[in-house]
C-alpha cells in the first residue's frame, strides 16, 4: 500500500475512534444532564496521546480539530441569540474586554519576570 493509502486508514480509522467516543461520552453526559461540549472535549481527552493513547498521530488530530472547531462555532451560532446578546453586551464587552486585558498584563509581566525579555 502507498503513503497515501495509509494515511487515509489512518484517518478513517481515527474518525471512527474519535466518532465513537464522542458519541459514547455525549449519550452518557446527556444521561446525567451536563452539556454535551464537555462530553466532546473529555472524550478527546480520554482517547488523546496523555490518555488512553487510542489516536497518537498528530496529523490525524489537527485535521479533525480544524473541523470540530468549525462545528463548535457553528453550534454557538446556533444557540446564540440577537436579543440575549444585547441583553448581555455590558457583560460580555465591558467584562470580557477587562478579562482579557487583566489576563494579558499578567502574563506579560509574568513573562518578563521569568526570562530574559526585554523591550
Amino acid at each position: 500500500m502507498d503513503e497515501s493509502g495509509a494515511h487515509m486508514g489512518d484517518l478513517l480509522v481515527g474518525g471512527f475512534i474519535m466518532l465513537g467516543a464522542a458519541l459514547v461520552m455525549v449519550l452518557l453526559f446527556r444521561r446525567f444532564g451536563i452539556g454535551a461540549v464537555l462530553g466532546y472535549l473529555i472524550a478527546g481527552i480520554l482517547i488523546g496521546p496523555q490518555g488512553l493513547g487510542l489516536i497518537s498521530e498528530g496529523e490525524t488530530i489537527l485535521e479533525f480539530s480544524e473541523i470540530g472547531i468549525i462545528l463548535l462555532l457553528f453550534l454557538v451560532g446556533l444557540e446564540l441569540a440577537p436579543a440575549r446578546l444585547m441583553r448581555l453586551r455590558r457583560a460580555i464587552f465591558g467584562l470580557g474586554l477587562s478579562q482579557v486585558a487583566v489576563c494579558g498584563i499578567a502574563l506579560f509581566l509574568l513573562i518578563m519576570a521569568n526570562t530574559n525579555f526585554s523591550l
